[in-house]
């Protein structure tokens, strides 16, 4: 089921949440909509849900206007951040509940499916209880599950009513790190298995890119950029994609190469450059296209170095740049380099991205 928003425009009061959003998702994908707070995404996939109606625009379900459609006509599920399970019913009567409230008989004119039978309802949801793999679980409470379960069981229940479409409003974010990273890998390995076309809000770039086909990175309601984890992130289209992916260094200059493919960057131009801290070389000597610097700090966290650097060049002094290595590299290059608090080295740029300043 491909999901397409045509001119779609939101507001609340003087706020403008969605503006001329234009966006097609095709049919199967796993996409993430990532931003700041008040970016939009919430909005947007509210939207797509029916749980809000746009002031101007449209939502296609494969081609047909739902932009009117009540959201129980939509067949979309909806997975919320707090799981919103039922703490009076068993785990198998909450991934239940979709299909023992449909109606017995059809009303004229609705999309909307009958209630299967109670056999038919019992295979199904121990059939989608496998596939979170917490069958084992049929019988207990919301309360007597982790977090972590409890998220599998609110997607379970999603999946019950066999949705066309599947909205997911920052599934993990109230889970700790190990559970969430635990989790989107789960996520992106049940759909590969389900293929429904599917839609989550995060902020958090990290699962965005290990979790999704495409991400559309969005900033005060507006649409920055759509594409591939690895494309928005080698090839970002905006200052404001580029420095929301990730760290980087920013200080004006102009890219150029030198003979032999080298990057350099020369200063006094009206070009802003950036360069992400693990595309900083560093080297014991002056070189061409390098800055003077000293170090002030190091930090290692896991298998990351982090160095901190206060630049010491006429046209940088008193900034500062940070450097990410490899453990391991950084432990040869304190061999060879020395590597300590308050001495002299230089930076080199592996790579550049710059965007020109406007006239």
């Amino acid at each position: 089921m491909s999901i397409e928003v045509r001119n779609l425009t939101k507001a609340f009061g003087k706020t403008v949440v969605c503006d001329h959003l234009n966006l097609t998702i095709p049919s199967g994908e796993l996409v993430a909509l990532l931003g700041p707070s008040g970016s939009g995404k919430t909005s947007l996939l509210r939207i797509m849900a029916g749980l809000e109606v746009p002031d101007e625009g449209e939502v296609l379900f494969h081609g047909e206007d739902t932009t009117a459609t009540d959201v129980r006509e939509r067949n979309v599920g909806f997975v919320f951040q707090h799981y919103a399970l039922f703490n009076h019913l068993t785990i198998f009567e909450n991934v239940a509940f979709g299909l023992r409230v449909r109606p017995r008989t059809a009303k004229p004119g609705s999309h909307v499916a009958t209630r299967p039978s109670e056999a038919e309802i019992q295979d199904k949801v121990h059939q989608l209880l496998k596939l979170v793999q917490l069958d084992w679980l049929a019988d207990r409470y919301p309360h007597q599950l982790s977090g972590g379960q409890r998220q599998r069981i609110a997607l379970a229940r999603a999946l019950a009513v066999e949705p066309k479409v599947l909205l997911l409003d920052e599934p993990f974010g109230a889970l700790d790190a190990k559970v969430r990273k635990e989790l989107r890998r789960w996520l992106r390995r049940l759909h590969d298995e389900v293929h429904v076309t599917s839609v989550f809000v995060t902020h958090d770039q990290e699962e965005a890119m290990e979790v999704a086909d495409r991400i559309v990175v969005m900033n005060e309601g507006r649409i920055e950029q759509v594409g591939a984890p690895d494309e928005v992130y080698d090839r970002p289209a905006t200052p404001f994609v580029l420095q929301f992916l990730g760290d980087v260094n920013l200080f004006h200059g102009r890219s150029e190469h030198a003979p032999g493919g080298t990057e350099l960057v020369r200063s006094g131009a009206q070009d802003t450059v950036y360069v992400r801290p693990h595309e900083l070389e560093i080297v014991g000597e002056p070189a061409d296209g390098a800055w003077a610097a000293t170090l002030s700090q190091t930090l290692t966290v896991g298998a990351q170095t982090r160095i901190e650097f206060q630049r010491t060049d006429a046209a940088g002094q008193g900034h500062w740049l940070d450097v990410e290595l490899p453990r391991e590299e950084f432990h040869a290059l304190r061999q060879r380099l020395g590597l300590q608090r308050g001495q002299q080295l230089w930076l080199k740029p592996r790579r550049v991205t710059s965007f020109r300043a406007p006239a």
